[in-house]
């Protein structure tokens, strides 16, 4: 059975109402073949990456950058994981043979510090964007949980099919 790995950093009720949309949406009934594993970000292993064939990941954007618990989360899985470092000790584009992730965030003025934060690490993993970036400003309505929930089940189907 493929593994999907949800690592999210979910501390207010606006980023735990996407956090829970998008798990809801990897559980859609459709999906018979994903086993679904949440971890909160500061809880996440490199063995939980290891052993995940897709990811989703979810933040607060946080004075123009990823929350401090994701932040750890790719500090203590990045080389074990797979990461491609530069020759000056920058991530570095990672080869070939990409896992599916998916990213969220949540801010209240700009998503976009914490966004490219995130993806400028990501790309340096044997992973591959899947989907656009679900960038959340503000409240969220039923529009923004039904794109959470679009989210996770399009992830876990790619998952499912790989």
């Amino acid at each position: 059975m493929a593994r999907l790995l949800v690592v999210h950093h979910s501390p207010t009720t606006t980023v735990r109402a996407l956090t829970d949309a998008v798990l809801a949406g990897t559980r859609d009934d459709a999906l018979e073949g994903v086993e679904v594993v949440a971890r909160p970000a500061l809880e996440a292993t490199a063995a939980d990456v290891l052993a995940a064939d897709g990811y989703l990941l979810g933040t607060p954007a946080n004075f123009g950058y990823m929350s401090g618990a994701l932040k750890h989360f790719f500090d203590t899985i990045f080389l074990e994981a797979g990461g491609a470092l530069t020759d000056d000790g920058q991530a570095g584009p990672a080869g070939t043979g990409r896992r599916p992730f998916g990213l969220w965030v949540h801010g209240r003025y700009d998503t976009t510090g914490a966004t490219r934060s995130v993806l400028s690490l990501v790309q340096a993993l044997p992973w591959r964007q899947a989907t656009p970036v679900l960038e959340v400003l503000g409240d969220v309505g039923e529009r923004e949980r039904e794109a959470a929930y679009e989210l996770g089940a399009t992830v876990a189907a790619l998952v499912e099919q790989a």
